[in-house]
C-alpha cells in the first residue's frame, strides 16, 4: 500500500476514533433531536442554504465513515425540512456517503482482501457483474442487511460504480421516506422502534423479494435451457 492510501486510511480511522472519544454520538440521539428541534427549525428559516448544506455534509460524513446516527439524521430531515424535501436531501447525502465508502473500500482495501479471499468472492463477483442491480436493490430494500456492510462488501466486488449508485439511490427511497416522514411528526415518536414497525419491515422485505424476481426467472430459464 502506497503512502497516499495509508494516509487516507489513517485519517479515516482518526475521524472515527475522535467521534467515539468525544462522544459526539450524544448529539445524534432522538432525545437530542427533540430538545433542539425548534432551534434547528428557526436557524433553517433564517439560513436555508447553509442549513441544507450543513445537514447534507454531516450525513455524507456519517455514512462514508459508517458511524451511528443515520436514523436520527433522517428523522431530523423530516423535522426541519419537511417530508418531501427532507427525503430528497437525505437520499442524496446517503447515496453520496455510501458511494464514498464503496470507493474507499475498492481502491484502498480491495487488493488486500482479494489477495486473501479472492477465490471465495469469485462467485459473488460473477453474480454482481451479470445481475448486480437487482441483487443490490434487494439488499437495500430488505432491512436485514446493515447499510454500511453493503457499502463495504460491494466495494470488494467488481460491481460497476454506476450500478451501485443507481441501486443505492432507488433502493433507499422507501426506508428513507418512512423515517423522514415520521420526523415530520417528531412529537409522536418516543423510540426509533415506533418508526420501524413489524408491518413496515415486512413491506420492505416484500419489495426486496420483488426485486429478485428477474434474477430468479433468469436462473430458471437458464436451467431449463
Amino acid at each position: 500500500m502506497n503512502t497516499k492510501k495509508l494516509l487516507l486510511l489513517l485519517l479515516a480511522a482518526l475521524a472515527v476514533l475522535l467521534f467515539f472519544y468525544l462522544d459526539l454520538g450524544r448529539f445524534l440521539t432522538l432525545a437530542a433531536l427533540k430538545a433542539n428541534r425548534q432551534a434547528l427549525a428557526d436557524y433553517y428559516a433564517a439560513h436555508q442554504v447553509v442549513t441544507v448544506a450543513g445537514f447534507m455534509t454531516l450525513y455524507i460524513v456519517q455514512t462514508a465513515l459508517s458511524l451511528p446516527g443515520a436514523a436520527v439524521l433522517s428523522l431530523a430531515a423530516g423535522a426541519v425540512f419537511g417530508s418531501l424535501p427532507g427525503t430528497l436531501y437525505a437520499n442524496l447525502a446517503a447515496t453520496i456517503g455510501a458511494t464514498l465508502a464503496f470507493l474507499v473500500t475498492r481502491y484502498l482495501l480491495r487488493d488486500a482482501v482479494l489477495a486473501r479471499f479472492g477465490p471465495k468472492l469469485e462467485g459473488i463477483n460473477r453474480e454482481l457483474e451479470t445481475r448486480g442491480f437487482n441483487y443490490l436493490l434487494f439488499l437495500r430494500l430488505v432491512p436485514l442487511f446493515p447499510f454500511f456492510l453493503i457499502n463495504l462488501a460491494a466495494g470488494l466486488t467488481r460491481l460497476r460504480l454506476r450500478t451501485f449508485v443507481l441501486g443505492t439511490m432507488i433502493g433507499i427511497i422507501p426506508g428513507g421516506f418512512v423515517y423522514v416522514n415520521a420526523g415530520a411528526s417528531l412529537a409522536s415518536i418516543n423510540s426509533l422502534r415506533d418508526v420501524a414497525s413489524p408491518r413496515v419491515l415486512g413491506s420492505f422485505a416484500l419489495l426486496g423479494l420483488f426485486a429478485l424476481v428477474p434474477v430468479l426467472y433468469g436462473k430458471l430459464v437458464n436451467r431449463k435451457g
